[in-house]
């Protein structure tokens, strides 16, 4: 077997059921869970559709690089997103359709870390562990730099010394961010690609939550965006992994897509050659749909916006929270430790929620994640208005 296996952690969601395990809630209402990220909105029916409709494909092998049509309708939305210069994207070289970006992340690590040179990779803390996964399956040394309240929840960059910089391969970058919600700017970004540029490091940035956004007149900044507006037309070192799965409430649908560094999109193209992975004709079709229109877009977001007006109202008299600009997740502050308050909230009130220390790396003694836990939106209103309710009154009796 593998040797790198035996580096893998448990997976947050192993390590929740052990904590759990054994205990009997008090409350005999029905259990809600907000551990894990999984949309629960009405899928579009016109994708759905779109998906039945093209069924007879099933009889044709899909090609790893996908269909045209699918590749220029994510071009288009590409440019029509972030304003970028059309003539700089080609659908046949910076656009490679993926099965969500989860396999995407993943896989991208094993095609582009050199194992001989003392690789490392560097990922924001706390993080989704596809990122640490990644790097040590690819044989590389996982890298942490802290997101905390003191750094506006974004990566603290400046932490990162010349030498972690000078050995770094690859940087995962999150934004919005999972757990936090924080969205990074222009400025941000643009100074990671004069960074990567500096020390010849790849950046690899999830913009998985890129649709879910509090402010509908400003829109989360993309890394292709700022290689853009740095006259980097190239977008050299720079990939951004995109999916259907939160922008369209699509996460049985498996899709997304990888786009930027034309020469880094052939070597993973020919990786995933042999990986064997190509999307199958009809899931093709109904993306391309999704990825067409937009409408079904805002009024996803404003089903969200619902659910943080509602839930926020009350639980900021019980717990230290704040409204994200992005993505579906709160991430409070606990009144006890975070492993503690996720056993007291299920034994009491039969609601899940991740604690943050699982989602995180202590580093030097330090856990950015502890004293937090992770409540994921996704439930219906009604639903995520009676969890708050449940959690606050956890919260008054500490």
């Amino acid at each position: 077997m593998n040797l790198d296996l035996d580096r893998l952690q448990a997976y947050p969601f192993e390590r929740l059921a052990a904590l759990l395990a054994g205990i009997r809630p008090k409350n005999e209402d029905a259990v809600i869970n907000l551990s894990i990220g999984e949309p629960r909105h009405q899928p579009p029916a016109f994708v759905t559709e779109e998906l039945i409709t093209h069924l007879h494909g099933l009889s044709q092998y899909p090609t790893t690089r996908g269909g045209a049509a699918l590749r220029e309708a994510i071009t288009r939305w590409l440019c029509r997103r972030y304003g970028l210069p059309p003539q700089t994207l080609d659908p046949d070289r910076h656009v490679l359709p993926v099965n969500g970006t989860r396999e995407a992340l993943f896989a991208f690590a094993q095609s582009a870390i050199d194992r001989s040179r003392r690789p490392l990779v560097l990922m924001p803390n706390p993080f989704y562990q596809i990122y640490e996964g990644a790097a040590l399956l690819a044989g590389a040394e996982p890298g942490f730099i802290a997101t905390t309240a003191a750094n506006g929840w974004a990566p603290d960059i400046d932490s990162v010394t010349r030498s972690q910089w000078e050995r770094c391969q690859l940087l995962y970058i999150c934004s919005p961010g999972n757990p936090t919600g924080a969205v990074m700017d222009i400025a941000m970004l643009r100074r990671l690609i004069e960074l990567a540029e500096r020390h010849d490091f790849i950046i690899a940035s999830d913009e998985c939550y890129s649709e879910l956004y509090d402010d509908e007149a400003a829109p989360p900044v993309g890394l292709l965006q700022a290689a853009a507006a740095m006259g980097n037309a190239e977008y050299r070192r720079c990939l951004v992994f995109h999916s259907l799965s939160k922008r369209s409430s699509l996460p049985g649908l498996r899709s997304g897509f990888v786009a930027g560094d034309a020469r880094l999109i052939e070597p993973f193209f020919r990786y995933r050659t042999y990986h064997g992975c190509s999307m199958p004709l009809h899931t093709q079709a109904a993306s391309a749909a999704a990825w067409k229109d937009e409408v079904h877009v805002r009024d996803n977001r404003a089903l969200y916006r619902a659910k943080f007006d509602a839930v926020l109202e009350i639980l900021r008299p019980a717990l230290e929270v704040e409204r994200p600009a992005g993505g579906f997740y709160l991430w409070p502050r606990t009144p006890i430790d975070d492993t503690g308050f996720a056993r007291e909230l299920f034994a009491r009130e039969n609601v899940k929620v991740v604690p943050g220390s699982y989602l995180s790396r202590s580093v030097d003694g330090k856990d950015p994640g502890k004293d937090h836990v992770r409540i994921a939106l996704v439930p219906s209103l009604d639903v995520c208005i009676d969890a708050a309710q449940r959690i606050r009154r956890v919260c008054e009796q500490f």
